[in-house]
Order: structure tokens, then C-alpha cells, then sequence
């Protein structure tokens, strides 16, 4: 089976890839000669998966699926959830967004938070919705070098390590990602 991950994030095809393994051939947007951004602008995260997903199905006519993903934060009213990407302006920059995430927070005592994935899939002319959460807290600095966007300050829930100090397999095992694409790959299981 061949699906299509609408994304421009290098960091998350790597993820996607690792995850599914060889049951699936997951092709890039540059694999299928699209090289633009996608548009994405509701405001949830169901709603621009669907909207990204849907906009590669259309124009490209390829079974595929998209993400949206975000962090949000208990304190803040669930901030910066949709536009974590885009937290500290419209450069998308994961340095920026963590230091303005910290100074936001500086004085904060409840730092509870967690990742949300929402994962659209298109067959056919169907769509099916998949979505994965993981609860955690931000730290007061940042932690560890891999990973990207906050992964540096997020520890899970029983574990005192951020996601950049998780191998990759480790992450992939437990984050909001990990648990969508999960599903993902259970429900094409059963497609087969």
C-alpha cells in the first residue's frame, strides 16, 4: 500500500516512516512534485488535518494522510495548541516558540501540559479521524538534543526525562504521534 503523509516537516516523515515500517510505502510531498505549503487555517487541530489531508487528496487524486499536532498547555488555557508551530511568529521557529513558551511561564507553578496528534486519513472517498494524547508538564529549562519543537521542555508523565533525551523508539512508543499513527497502522491492518 501506498499512502502520501502531507507534510513539509522533515522531523515528522522521519517519525511516520520509522513507525510504520515497510507495511506501508509512505510517500513525501516532494516524491509527488508538491513543494508549497499547505494550507492550514481553522482553528483546531481536527479541522486543519482534515483541510491538509483533503487538499492533497483533490489536487493530487492519492489516498493520504495529515497531521496536526500541538502542544497545550493547562495554565494557559490550552495555548500555544494550534499555532505551537507558529507560537512566536509566523517564522516557525522551535528555538523561538521554547523561549517564549519559558518566559510566558517563568512564574507559573502548574506547568501540567500535553501533546495532542490528530491524524486524518483518506481512502478512497472516505476520511477517518485518529487522535493520540500524552499528558505531561513543561520544565523550567530545556533538556536534551534530539527531537524538535518542545521536546526539550516536555517530560511525560512518569518519566523525569524530556522527549529530546528519549531515543526515537522510545518517543515513538509513548508520544501523541506514536498513539494516532498507532491507530492508523491497526485500522490499515484491517484494510488489507
Amino acid at each position: 500500500m501506498k499512502l502520501c503523509f502531507a507534510t513539509n516537516n522533515a522531523h515528522k516523515l522521519a517519525e511516520i516512516r520509522q513507525m510504520l515500517g515497510s507495511q506501508i510505502e509512505i510517500l513525501s510531498l516532494d516524491d509527488i512534485g508538491h513543494n508549497e505549503e499547505i494550507p492550514e487555517d481553522h482553528d483546531t487541530m481536527e479541522a486543519n488535518s482534515r483541510q491538509k489531508a483533503e487538499f492533497i487528496k483533490e489536487r493530487y487524486q492519492i489516498d493520504c494522510f495529515a497531521d496536526d499536532s500541538g502542544l497545550e498547555v493547562d495554565s494557559l488555557d490550552g495555548a500555544p495548541g494550534v499555532y505551537s508551530a507558529r507560537y512566536a511568529g509566523p517564522q516557525k521557529n522551535d528555538e523561538d516558540n521554547i523561549d517564549k513558551l519559558l518566559e510566558t511561564m517563568r512564574d507559573i507553578e502548574d506547568r501540567g501540559a500535553q501533546f495532542k496528534a490528530v491524524v486524518t486519513l483518506i481512502l478512497g472517498t472516505d476520511s477517518h479521524q485518529f487522535e493520540g494524547i500524552i499528558r505531561g508538564e513543561i520544565l523550567h529549562e530545556r533538556k536534551g538534543t534530539d527531537g524538535f519543537g518542545y521536546d526539550p521542555v516536555f517530560a511525560p508523565d512518569g518519566d523525569t526525562r524530556s522527549f529530546a533525551q528519549f531515543t526515537a523508539d522510545e518517543k515513538n512508543e509513548i508520544s501523541h504521534r506514536g498513539i494516532a499513527i498507532k491507530k492508523l497502522a491497526e485500522f490499515l491492518q484491517l484494510q488489507k
